[in-house]
This record gives C-alpha cells, sequence and structure tokens, in this order.
C-alpha cells in the first residue's frame, strides 16, 4: 500500500465538526439566549454568561460533557464563529462560573427551553386519538463510587442521581429535565413539577393532553391535581395490599375472560371508583386485568393457580376508549425509556461532570435544551428524502444526528468578509446539511 505524508498546515483551516453552525442558528435565530442571559444576570466585567453557556452547549452538542473538553475549542476560530461567541472560558473558567451562578441561571435557562420550541414552532405530533402526549418519568443514572453533593441510593440499586423528566408528543420534545437526589421518591414534591410542566405544554400545542405515569405517583393528590388541570390522564395503578383473590373473585362476576393460550386465561374491565375532587364526589375509571395462569409459559403445570393484577386510572370516556385500547395508549408510554438513554449514552450524561448538586440542575436543563435542538435538526435533515441514512424514520436518535450532521469534516475559508463551508465531493450528507442550514436560515 502507499505511504501517507502526514502533515500540519499553517495556513488552511478545517475542522470535524461543522454541524455547529446549524447549532449556532437554533441559538442565536431561534433562541433569545444572550439577550436574555445577560440582561437578567448583569455582570460587570469578564466573560459575557451568554458565552460561557453557549461553549458548553456546543459541547453538549457533540456529546461531551465534561468541562476539560472546552480547552479544546479555546483557540478554534471555526467554534467562534459558529455560535457567534466572543471569547471561550477555560475549563476551569467553565466550571467556577456555573458554580456561582447555577441558582440564578438555572430559572432563566428554563424557560429559554421552553420558548426555544415556541420560536422554532417545532412540530408537536398527536396520537391516534387526537391527545398529545405528556410523559412524566423518573430515570436512575449511575454515579456510584462519587462523592457528588446529592448521591445517593436508586431504586435501581445503585448510588446516583434520579431526574425527573417530562416529553411532550410523539417527537418527545424535552419541556423539562430536573435533577433529584437518587434517595428521593418520585411522588415526593412530584405536584410542583406538574404547576411547572403542563401551564408550559399547553404553551405548545392547541390540542388536549394525555399526561401518563407509572405507579409511583399513584396517589389520591395526583389523581385530584390532574382533574383539576381539565388534562386527559393515563396512571398506572399501584396495587399495594390488595388482595389478587377477591379481584379474581371480581372478575368472575364480570364473566369476560379469553384464553390466550392453555393454562392461562385473562379478564379486563372497567370499574368507576369514587374520588375527592376539592371536597366533591366524582367518578374515576379504572381498568382492570387480571390474569390466572394454571400452566407457565414453558407449558409446567403449577400446584397453584398463580394470580396477577395491574389497573389503569383514565379520565378517558368509556364509549369512546374500550379497556384494550387504554391499556395500548399505556404501553406506548414505554417510548419514554429511548428517550432517557439518549441522555445518558448520547449526551454523555450518565455521570454528571459537577460535585455541586445546583451545577449538575443547571447542565440537566441545559442538556434538555441541547436535546431539542438535535432533535430538531434531526427531523429537518434526517427524516425525508435528502437524508444520508437509508432507513426510513419518524425521528432519528441524537447520537445518528451528532453522528451524521454534526460529526461533518469541512474546509473554512475566509474570502473578503466572509466565511465559507466547503465539504468534500464525496461528502454524502452535504444535502442534508445544506437543507438543513438553508431552512434554519430562512426560518
Amino acid at each position: 500500500m502507499k505511504r501517507f505524508i502526514v502533515e500540519q498546515s499553517d495556513t488552511e483551516f478545517y475542522t470535524s465538526h461543522s454541524g455547529l453552525a446549524l447549532i449556532g442558528l437554533c441559538l442565536n435565530r431561534y433562541s433569545t439566549l444572550s439577550t436574555t442571559i445577560d440582561t437578567a444576570i448583569p455582570l460587570r466585567h469578564g466573560i459575557a454568561h451568554s458565552d460561557v453557556l453557549k461553549s458548553y452547549l456546543g459541547q453538549l452538542c457533540l456529546g461531551k460533557s465534561d468541562f476539560e473538553s472546552v480547552e479544546a475549542v479555546r483557540e478554534d476560530r471555526y467554534f467562534k464563529e459558529a455560535l457567534a461567541i466572543q471569547q471561550v472560558p477555560s475549563s476551569a473558567r467553565l466550571r467556577q462560573r456555573l458554580d456561582t451562578t447555577a441558582s440564578a441561571l438555572l430559572p432563566v435557562m428554563y424557560d429559554t427551553n421552553i420558548a426555544f420550541l415556541q420560536t422554532a414552532q417545532v412540530p408537536v405530533s398527536p396520537l391516534a386519538t387526537g391527545h398529545v402526549a405528556l410523559d412524566i418519568d423518573v430515570f436512575p443514572m449511575d454515579n456510584s463510587r462519587t462523592k457528588k453533593e446529592g448521591v445517593s441510593r436508586t431504586y435501581k440499586g445503585h448510588d446516583g442521581y434520579a431526574p425527573i423528566a417530562a416529553y411532550l408528543g410523539q417527537e418527545g420534545w424535552c419541556i423539562a429535565c430536573e435533577l433529584r437526589e437518587g434517595k428521593q421518591h418520585c411522588q415526593n414534591e412530584f405536584l410542583y413539577t406538574l404547576e411547572r410542566v403542563l401551564p408550559n405544554a399547553k404553551r405548545l400545542t392547541e390540542a388536549r393532553l394525555l399526561v401518563r405515569l407509572d405507579s409511583g405517583h399513584d396517589a389520591q393528590e395526583t389523581r385530584s391535581a390532574l382533574l383539576e388541570a381539565d388534562v386527559d390522564s393515563l396512571l398506572k395503578w399501584n396495587p399495594r395490599r390488595h388482595d389478587p383473590a377477591a379481584w379474581l373473585a371480581t372478575a368472575n362476576r364480570h364473566d369476560c375472560w379469553i384464553t390466550p393460550r392453555d393454562g392461562k386465561r385473562v379478564a379486563t374491565f372497567s370499574c368507576i371508583i369514587p374520588q375527592q375532587v376539592n371536597g366533591q364526589g366524582v367518578g374515576l375509571r379504572r381498568v382492570m386485568q387480571v390474569t390466572e395462569r394454571t400452566i407457565d409459559k414453558q407449558g409446567q403445570c403449577l400446584l397453584l393457580p398463580e394470580i396477577s393484577v395491574e389497573g389503569w386510572w383514565t379520565t378517558l370516556d368509556e364509549s369512546t376508549y374500550d379497556d384494550a385500547a387504554v391499556i395500548a395508549l399505556y404501553k406506548d408510554h414505554a417510548t419514554s425509556e429511548q428517550f432517557h438513554s439518549e441522555f445518558k449514552t448520547d449526551l454523555d450524561l450518565e455521570r454528571l461532570p459537577s460535585g455541586k448538586f445546583d451545577t449538575n440542575d443547571l447542565i440537566m436543563t441545559l442538556a434538555a435544551m441541547s436535546y431539542n435542538m438535535l432533535r430538531w435538526i434531526g427531523l429537518i435533515g434526517l427524516t425525508g428524502e435528502i437524508s444520508p441514512v437509508r432507513h426510513p424514520a419518524k425521528r432519528r436518535r441524537l447520537k445518528t444526528v451528532i453522528q451524521e450532521l454534526m460529526y461533518r469534516a469541512a474546509r473554512l475559508i475566509a474570502t473578503g468578509r466572509r466565511l465559507k463551508l466547503r465539504f468534500s465531493r464525496h461528502c454524502t450528507g452535504y444535502r442534508a446539511f445544506d437543507g438543513v442550514y438553508q431552512r434554519l436560515v430562512d426560518g
């Protein structure tokens, strides 16, 4: 094989992450981050708060969450030009600034994330029922063998954090990602989360919301809050100390058994349970599914029948949505687990970079905005005919967006007062990149 001559140019500029030009348009054209941050938290001297945040957001959109990664782009002209940054902070300055201003920056960045989704007019796809799904769920983050503030035992059996995230629509727009201590129960302070999330979700869609929650949130206060909020809800029932044998007797009275296989029969039915909302009694539907097994799935006969009971609270009307439709709608709630994994793996946030809880809380909100920007770019450039990805899909993982659009090599050419990004003639992602760029420029 031929040997290559390896050398470094003193006059030519190249970048391996041309996709930052797309992130720069999202930040500077479709969000008010610079003006909002610098106005809300004035700074007398030093690197502007907006430059610090944009530097870290740029790194997050490349899948890098550690503070030290910013050192590689401190002298990178393209990084500054693409994100409209005057000065990139050092890793020490970045860490220090986030530590000292985290509490003040957090609410501003929370609102900035929602404002970006509004300004960009992102599509919020409804379910087949016409509802827009709002999935709220807690997920564990393993930060074992660290002494970070707030790290404690999670429900998964390891030390770490247990943030709560809210995803809107079938695209999974992240409208909140709040950090919590690992030992904090998901229901603890959950009503405050609802108070923040529901108004923002209604700002992004006019369709009726369907809030989906797992059994950890099965509490009278949650059901009452959802009824008062004028939204539809689908909440997994927590059986706690209920007797399976009693539910078996109830299923026998309904006489609605089906037999999917030998040794297994399933009964599905609805019942109305009285609830108290603002001192008034109302009836709330609960879909119940009782399963009796006398033969396990391997064909082994059981000495005693195995009885399992599941239930789902819902405000959906029984005349329009039968029991099977309600159960199918809840099963789709599991899609949010994919979004959790994108935070932890694609954005490299399984182990958070700071030892301070408030700083890590701010980083999760910054990650939510990075997640939304990458999701939007992926929808524009990687789901249509110009997509370099072969198989069709309704949305792409953030990892795919980072690989296909963010990490595209290009040559930076300064001509007159203008800058050019020149791609290789063999660049398979050029059409998609150009299509997204023109769309963001034209609005």
